[in-house]
């Protein structure tokens, strides 16, 4: 058996562009990985097996970590039966990667298991998802491309978020459609004045699908602008959203900030930057 912890990311800005003639659309991402983790295992089974340890990911072959698994076991073409079990933190619809965060971490942990080399997994992880090579990577990192170009950046540091996300889940797909349908409007400008100095040199920085999330959930604006008050500083959102974040000086300050979310969050806690997207955490590879 072996098992990864997967990191959540946080788009501390997101550039998008019209749609190629694939629909798929050009992006420009300054990504970040946080200590907010799900874990994954990959183990030896009697027949094939998809757990889930509650409703946030799909229990069965569409669940993207088992997807990640198999797709490496068809390269070698085993049939060795396997287990892929996933303990989720990160929540579902929220802009945090979850799910592709565990694919990365099923991906490494498949890749070991059938002998598949990194440079094959890379390659792999362009077709599950466009922030599935950004979490093979972690980090900070430039995503670009429809998300299969990573760019790492010098680790941000000296810094820690609030997250809060609230009570509705917001689907990526439906937020990119709706971002087209209001003629790919540009998002509201992060000010340079409140980043981190660690940040300040990638300023402006702003999230252009934040208002298709608000047009799809008017709500979300309501929760943003509680935030900005309650907290005192600028509020942005992470990917499609639902999640959104705000920069303080210290994980202390931000741990009381995410006390101050409202009661109807489904879940609210403070954040750090981390350098990796997955660690491998079993014993035999406790030092990757």
């Amino acid at each position: 058996m072996s098992k990864a912890r997967a990191s959540a990311k946080v788009n501390l800005g997101l550039k998008v562009e019209a749609p190629r003639n694939d629909g798929y659309h050009p992006l420009r991402s300054l990504i970040q990985s946080i200590d907010w983790v799900d874990e994954v295992t990959v183990a030896d089974a009697e027949a094939d097996e998809v757990v889930v340890s509650n409703d946030m990911a799909p229990a069965d072959e569409d669940n993207l970590a088992w997807r990640a698994a198999d797709i490496v076991r068809a390269v070698v073409g085993s049939s060795d039966p396997m287990q892929v079990a996933v303990h989720k933190s990160i929540p579902d619809g929220a802009g945090l990667g979850g799910g592709s965060a565990d694919a990365a971490a099923a991906l490494i942990l498949a890749s070991r298991r059938f002998g598949v080399s990194f440079d094959e997994v890379r390659r792999l992880a362009v077709d599950l998802g466009a922030d599935v090579p950004f979490a093979l990577v972690g980090g900070t990192a430039v995503v670009t491309g429809i998300g299969e170009f990573v760019s790492p950046e010098p680790d941000a540091e000296g810094f820690a978020l609030a997250l809060v996300v609230p009570p509705f889940r917001l689907e990526t797909p439906l937020v990119y459609a709706t971002w087209d349908d209001l003629d790919g409007p540009d998002g509201p400008v992060f000010p340079a004045f409140a980043l981190p100095p660690a940040l300040r040199d990638y300023a402006p920085l702003a999230n252009d699908l934040y208002p298709a999330a608000v047009a799809v959930v008017a709500a979300l604006d309501d929760w943003r602008a509680e935030l900005e008050a309650s907290w005192g500083i600028p509020v942005a959102m992470t990917g499609s959203g639902s999640a959104l974040y705000g920069y303080f000086s210290t994980i202390g300050e931000a741990e009381d900030a995410a006390t101050k979310a409202p009661a109807e969050a489904r879940a609210a806690r403070a954040a750090s930057p981390v350098s990796f997207g997955w660690q491998v955490v079993d014993e035999q590879t406790r030092d990757t």
